[in-house]
């Protein structure tokens, strides 16, 4: 069975290797709009064969689209030739929108889908054999995927270790803001407001691992995540504004000297760690 990957960085990369190790009979086709990283992706032995052709991918059992969310809306838009049996799965940090964008033609082909992975590292030498393993899957309104395409998706995700969620695209979206989305604005607003406000030597000497926890994901790809937030724009504000809400009542509690009502405020956020 031949599988497409379009997009050989991390998550592509990555998905390459986990394919190679944990399913049999599977030949891997990749392409990438960077000639090195589809060049780089067949030296590490991500994918069996590389192309700069989508007619070469279009001829694949399972097209994977592993590239920013804007590209997957503009390069679904070739695929409405793709054979009835053939499996659309995209790997996009939002849902819907990407959901609305897909030809009626090929909605039957098509699975949404979000890894709930990555790092803040990028390209095909980020890749990471276990980056998918114990991670959860998204698989969002798979009411209207075929079923040939929906039990595919579901064979491969599980065969490679990923524990499945289903959802409602709308309801995904809005959850991402919150626990992907926002925590990424907040470490790209931190390490901007540290730059402008300290020198490189005092950020050398004194960041601790707290700091470098927080702002890690600061250093992710600029491009994917302005086409998350763009995507995602309505439900990222309201993040936050729930956010912002919440460091206004810390500056409240520190400027009115109210100690116990800010230990209380401290406590409660302690209780997220029960969860996770």
């Amino acid at each position: 069975m031949k599988i497409g990957i379009i997009g050989l960085g991390l998550m592509g990369g990555s998905l390459g290797i986990a394919i190679k190790e944990n399913l049999k009979d599977y030949y891997i086709i990749g392409l990438d709009h960077n000639k090195n990283h589809s060049k780089t992706a067949l030296e590490l032995n991500l994918v069996d064969k590389v192309t700069d052709s989508l007619d070469d991918i279009k001829q694949c059992d399972v097209i994977i689209l592993s590239i920013p969310v804007d590209g997957i809306i503009s390069i679904i838009q070739q695929l409405k030739d793709v054979p009835s049996e053939c499996t659309i799965i995209d790997l996009g940090s939002t849902k819907d929108k990407i959901i609305n964008s897909i030809p009626h033609q090929i909605r039957d082909n098509f699975v949404p889908a979000h890894p709930m992975t990555g790092t803040e590292k990028f390209g095909p030498t980020a890749s990471i054999k276990d980056l998918y393993k114990n991670k959860v899957i998204v698989l969002c309104d798979l009411e209207d995927s075929g079923e040939k395409q929906k039990e595919r998706a579901i064979h491969i995700f599980q065969s490679i270790g990923m524990n499945i969620v289903f959802m409602n695209g709308k309801e995904h979206d809005r959850h991402a803001a919150f626990i992907s989305h926002m925590p990424h604005a907040i470490s790209y607003a931190l390490a901007n407001s540290v730059m402008t406000q300290e020198n490189s030597d005092s950020i050398i000497a004194l960041a601790g691992g707290g700091f470098r926890d927080m702002s890690r994901i600061a250093k992710s790809s600029p491009f994917m995540w302005e086409d998350i937030f763009r995507q995602n724009k309505s439900n990222l504000l309201m993040a936050i504004d729930s956010f912002s809400l919440e460091v206004q009542r810390c500056k409240e509690m520190v400027e009115d000297e109210e100690w116990e009502e800010l230990n209380r405020w401290m406590s409660d956020a302690n209780e997220l760690h029960d969860i996770l």
